[in-house]
């Protein structure tokens, strides 16, 4: 008895440990409200990845041929809306910038994003693109306040405009840190619409994580309701074959 209670024990507190790190790791993070079984939202994220993201991040896992397939489009206009590099139709999604040079310009090679809704959450990705800052101190002239020091230069200024960081001020023993940030130049699209862009290219990489999340999902219901029946079935028959015994 006293060792099941300290499993139990066990597992609750790991639970909880669990809990708390997630939340600890997701504060101040803003809700994506990524939308993957959106169709529109995903081909507009497709639009703004291969406009602005794919010169240097690839999609190792994913091929021209199923974005034409899940998002509902021609070869002809997968091939003038995506392929730029000249790819053909059944080739995987890769930059053409050569690795050492990207490392040269940005000090780091551009990751694949084929896996990074998965690894770091919607919401991650969401809060990323829209916390870049004016900072003259790094290479690029940029910074990000969930990313700091960050490698990539804010590649979605010209829609976003310029955002410059209000600092907090420094306390003796302490460094000074944002605070928050404020529009210094607007940028093509209002604010509103820049979250709504946003949005649309997480969404996409929260699709390009699991290009079959959508049809689990909706098969998942199915399952459920299947297991359901069954399950009543099986109580029906149970019944059947004990209401001699009672």
């Amino acid at each position: 008895m006293l060792k099941h209670m300290m499993i139990k024990a066990f597992v609750v507190a790991a639970a909880l440990f669990a809990g708390a790190a997630s939340a600890e790791e997701g504060a101040g993070l803003e809700n994506a409200q990524s939308r993957p079984g959106n169709l529109a939202s995903v081909q507009s994220g497709a639009r703004l990845f291969f406009n602005y993201c794919s010169g240097c991040h690839s999609l190792k896992y994913m091929s021209y041929s199923q974005l034409g397939e899940d998002l509902h489009l021609s070869k002809d206009d997968v091939l003038k809306s995506f392929a730029f590099s000249g790819a053909k139709i059944g080739d995987q999604v890769l930059t053409n910038m050569p690795a050492d040079n990207a490392k040269a310009w940005f000090g780091n090679t551009p990751p694949d994003l084929s896996l990074e809704a998965r690894a770091k959450g919607p919401d991650w990705i969401y809060t990323y693109l829209k916390s870049f800052y004016l900072d003259p101190s790094r290479p690029t002239g940029w910074n990000n306040t969930v990313f700091p020091s960050v490698s990539m230069p804010n590649v979605l200024w010209e829609l976003q405009g310029t955002q410059r960081a209000v600092m907090t001020p420094a306390k003796p023993g302490e460094e000074a840190h944002v605070e928050k940030l404020e529009l210094a130049g607007p940028g093509k699209l209002s604010p509103a619409q820049f979250d709504e862009a946003a949005r649309d290219l997480t969404t996409f990489l929260d699709y390009a994580g699991e290009p079959a999340k959508v049809k689990r999902e909706a098969m998942g219901v199915w399952v459920v309701l299947y297991l359901a029946f069954f399950t009543f079935l099986a109580w029906l028959l149970k019944h059947e074959f004990w209401k001699d015994v009672h």
